[in-house]
């Protein structure tokens, strides 16, 4: 039997765990590179970093859950709705997916057939599929998406303010830099290929931001920042 494997499965909780863990990385390396560049020392730093952590996480989470389940109940209103209509306009449902069929390639004829034969095993998911584009693959799930940004950006946050922990103070600006440019290519590089994607314009459009985003917010701190 000819088995494929595909990707779409991984949408929802990919983009959560890559946004997340990017969002975590560059958010807290740049608060770090701020507070560095404005002279702050060593305790201020990591009480920063700490509360970028925690502060993050539970806002990512929070965010995440309000706008998926904002898709969520905006499928269940448009499945009700479609349920409604099949049962008071079945005969008007099938010439509608029939043309959905025919727009798509299929001879008239062979169109009808299929509507008829698709809604005779399950209406409501073939109009959810092929009228309302909704698919089990791709529907919503809020708590899956709120537990994956809230963990993967954590988890994100947690490898620039372990470098903060670990290096003397003279050396964090770079070695903070460094690391999480690395970090950022990596985690691009890896959701490309999660994802089935090309890995370098993946890797790329992530490190270039994450070059943006550092060397403004480490710009901010050192033109606002106290003397040392």
């Amino acid at each position: 039997m000819h088995r494929e494997t595909h990707r779409t499965d991984r949408v929802g909780w990919l983009r959560a765990a890559v946004l997340g863990a990017n969002d975590g990385i560059l958010s807290t390396a740049s608060l770090i590179l701020g507070i560095a560049s404005a002279h702050g020392n060593h305790r201020a730093i990591l009480v920063a970093g700490i509360a970028a952590l925690t502060a993050g996480a539970m806002s990512m989470a929070a965010g995440e859950y309000v706008s998926v389940y904002s898709q969520a109940d905006t499928e269940k209103a448009d499945l009700a709705r479609e349920r409604k209509e099949l049962e008071t306009d079945n005969a008007g449902e099938h010439e509608e997916l029939a043309a959905i069929y025919v727009s798509r390639g299929l001879d008239p004829s062979l169109a009808k057939q299929v509507a008829e034969q698709l809604m005779s095993h399950d209406a409501l998911q073939a109009h959810a599929r092929d009228e309302l584009g909704i698919s089990e693959a791709l529907s919503a799930r809020p708590i899956q998406a709120a537990l994956f940004s809230a963990a993967s950006f954590a988890t994100g946050s947690a490898l620039p303010l372990l470098i903060a922990l670990l290096v003397p103070l003279h050396l964090l600006i770079v070695a903070v830099s460094v690391n999480s440019l690395l970090l950022l290519a990596f985690l691009g590089a890896l959701a490309a290929h999660t994802g089935g994607a090309s890995i370098l314009p993946g890797t790329l459009r992530v490190t270039l931001g994450g070059v943006l985003a550092m060397a403004v917010t480490a710009g901010i701190g050192a033109l606002f920042g106290v003397n040392p």
